[in-house]
């Protein structure tokens, strides 16, 4: 009995029943399970790369959705509490994409705001591991939220927005890459 009300608990808290089509993210510029690309790749720490926010389109999000967010993560960094790398959020609920290199280029939808990442600034900080580490895993993640807007700045650190986002989340659609030198 108890399994049983632990799945009905978690469907309800993101919105999703067998009935419904679950949310999906796809994206031109990252395959899941596959290495990320040098345009993807942080521009300094060490690494070259061109540092571009990837494309990301989603589909499928619960009709009560009222905004968006986009969280990207390195969970195999080694800091004890992974790395963030992109925290986007007050993305309007009509839209379902985000274009290559919408990153700090005007490119996001207006009301949008991005929140600082582990490298001490907003906007998108692409993967730079340490070198000779195992490839570590990039986790992409549009959250569907129940709130217009999280009630934060752009200076708010990805950690706290991540608390903001999960705390309003419907449903979520992740694409996991991976990166190593």
């Amino acid at each position: 009995m108890r399994f049983i009300t632990a799945v009905l608990l978690a469907t309800s808290v993101f919105g999703a029943t067998a009935a419904q089509a679950e949310m999906k993210l796809t994206s031109k510029d990252l395959t899941a399970g596959k290495s990320m690309a040098d345009a993807q790749v942080f521009n300094s720490f060490g690494c070259v790369g061109k540092n571009i926010s990837p494309e990301l389109t989603w589909s499928g999000a619960p009709e009560a959705t009222k905004s968006f967010a986009i969280m990207a993560y390195d969970p195999d960094a080694p800091t004890g509490s992974g790395w963030w790398h992109w925290s986007v959020f007050n993305i309007p609920a009509n839209a379902s994409e985000i274009a290559t290199g919408a990153s700090g280029d005007k490119k996001l939808p207006a009301g949008t705001v991005e929140g600082h990442t582990d490298f001490g600034m907003s906007g998108y900080g692409g993967a730079c591991p340490p070198a000779g580490d195992q490839p570590h895993r990039y986790q992409f993640t549009v959250y569907a939220l129940s709130v217009d807007k999280l009630p934060l700045p752009d200076t708010a650190p990805a950690a706290m927005v991540g608390f903001y986002v999960r705390a309003n989340t419907l449903d979520k659609a992740s694409v996991e890459v991976t990166y190593g030198r």
